[in-house]
C-alpha cells in the first residue's frame, strides 16, 4: 500500500464571495490526489481559482500517516 499524508491547505475564496477562505485537512497519497478530493468537495464551484488550489497543495505542510488511512476530506474549515 502507498504512503499516505495529512495535508494541511489554505483554501482560497476571493474577498467578495467569502471573508478569507478557510483550512482544509485531507489525506492524500500526493500532490494530484490532494486536488482531486479538494474540487470533488468544492463540487467545482470556484474553477477559476484552481491554478491558486494547485499552487497551494504542493507549498502545502503534510505529514506521513502511520496508518493506512481511506483517502479524503478530514474536516474544512471555511468562512
Amino acid at each position: 500500500m502507498a504512503q499516505k499524508f495529512l495535508y494541511i491547505l489554505d483554501y482560497f475564496v476571493p474577498v467578495w464571495q467569502s471573508e478569507y477562505g478557510g483550512l482544509l485537512n485531507v489525506i492524500a497519497e500526493n500532490d494530484d490526489e490532494c486536488f482531486d478530493i479538494v474540487v470533488e468537495w468544492d463540487n467545482e464551484s470556484w474553477t477559476e481559482y484552481y491554478s491558486k488550489l494547485r499552487e497551494n497543495v504542493i507549498k502545502a505542510p503534510r505529514f506521513a500517516l502511520a496508518e493506512n488511512e481511506q483517502s479524503r476530506m478530514v474536516e474544512a474549515f471555511t468562512t
